[in-house]
């Protein structure tokens, strides 16, 4: 395995192990956002998230779909922090079936039960690609990070 799967692999570890991203995306004046949101990642690292499309985010991405987001361990030790930060584009998933199979994945994680059925049916299914990454590491030593660019 080269150096480069491997942090691959401890990117997509990560992301699999958390549930909450910071996602940043700017308004119509070009001022910064951020909105936590679960999400659930697949193995090609994209993440997806269930919103309204009138929040804030949802608006903003809209208009402009390229996107931040930070997704890192809670600690309150500084040799556990660990995180990774992407940037990336989102598109709405229109296909019917992979809206059916992810929002049923998202229903699961997160245990949502009918209770939130009409909330679900209103909100849009995001996906986020990722095409960059910078992954910290404080357990590996204060300051430890690499950045790797997705290929193509």
């Amino acid at each position: 395995m080269t150096e480069q799967s491997r942090q691959f692999d401890s990117i997509a570890a990560l992301l699999r192990s958390q549930s909450t991203l910071a996602l940043a995306t700017t308004d119509e004046n070009a001022a910064p956002c951020l909105a936590p949101l679960f999400y659930i990642v697949d193995p090609g690292m994209n993440l997806y998230w269930l919103s309204s499309p009138t929040s804030q985010h949802s608006r903003n991405l809209a208009r402009n779909p390229a996107a931040s987001a930070a997704v890192f361990r809670h600690t309150q030790i500084w040799n556990e922090i660990c995180g990774v930060q992407m940037r990336g584009k989102v598109d709405l998933v229109d296909d019917p079936e992979r809206r059916r199979t992810l929002v049923k994945t998202y229903c699961e994680r997160f245990a949502l039960s009918s209770i939130f059925r009409l909330a679900i049916l209103r909100s849009s299914l995001y996906a986020f690609h990722p095409q960059w990454f910078r992954y910290s590491d404080n357990s590996v030593r204060f300051g430890y990070n690499f950045e790797l660019t997705r290929p193509g």
